[in-house]
């Protein structure tokens, strides 16, 4: 019998290693599997290259793993926000190593990355600082920088429900990165806040499909970035 439900967070990232690729959803708050980032944290691993499209807020979360050390490169297109005070630091005192990337660039490496699709020209970045050392073309009389696909070697993405097979339904804007996130990467963690029976989820509103994810952790109350800073400022 299939079922991909682990009751251990540590337990199921520990697949991670040093060096890896980990793909981690959200769009600042939505979406972000913060009890799977401090799992990643808790099991240890080091020198980790992370795509996200932020850097962090606070010290919770993905900004929490940088904070400990373990983020050797990160590949984003926000690094900066009002409370991402851990990546600048680390930045400034040049610990960290920073990818910039357009965030719809970003999207799209990792969809090519998981359609098998090795690269792609986009007009995105042509003629700024991003497209240094690209290959140029010209399309239709406009030039396209060449981007490369992203792939992972984990992705820790959060959804709302899922079955013992791990097909995801996703709530709202909270989808953002993560189909893409799961498609693109060798093992897929989903962070849910519900499962239901198999069979019970209809088909069509399946967004990741459970070949695309390797273990569900189910967490019914994560906790809110945004209150932890509330919280934060309030001691202040």
């Amino acid at each position: 019998m299939i079922n991909k439900i682990n009751d251990d967070a540590v337990a199921a990232v520990s697949a991670v290693k040093d060096g890896d690729t980990v793909l981690i959803g959200g769009f600042g708050e939505a979406g972000n599997p913060t009890e799977l980032v401090h799992a990643l944290i808790e099991h240890g691993a080091r020198d980790l290259t992370v795509v996200n499209n932020n850097a962090g807020n606070g010290e919770i979360g993905l900004a929490r793993l940088l904070l400990k050390g373990r983020v050797a490169k990160l590949i984003c297109s926000f690094p900066r926000s009002s409370h991402g005070h851990v990546f600048n630091e680390l930045y400034r005192a040049g610990k960290i190593e920073l990818e910039l990337v357009p965030q719809g660039t970003l999207a799209e490496r990792m969809r090519a990355g998981g359609a098998g699709v090795p690269a792609f020209f986009t007009p995105t970045a042509a003629g700024t600082d991003l497209a240094v050392g690209k290959e140029v073309r010209i399309f239709e009389g406009r030039e396209h920088v060449l981007e490369t696909a992203i792939r992972g070697d984990v992705a820790l993405v959060k959804a709302e429900v899922a079955d013992r097979w791990g097909n995801l339904v996703y709530r709202k804007a909270a989808r953002n990165f993560g189909p893409v996130m799961a498609m693109a990467a060798r093992s897929t963690i989903a962070q849910v806040r519900r499962t239901v029976p198999l069979g019970s989820i209809d088909p069509e509103q399946i967004v990741t499909p459970s070949i695309f994810v390797d273990q569900v952790v189910v967490v019914p109350v994560p906790v809110s970035e945004r209150d932890h800073l509330l919280e934060k400022e309030a001691v202040r």
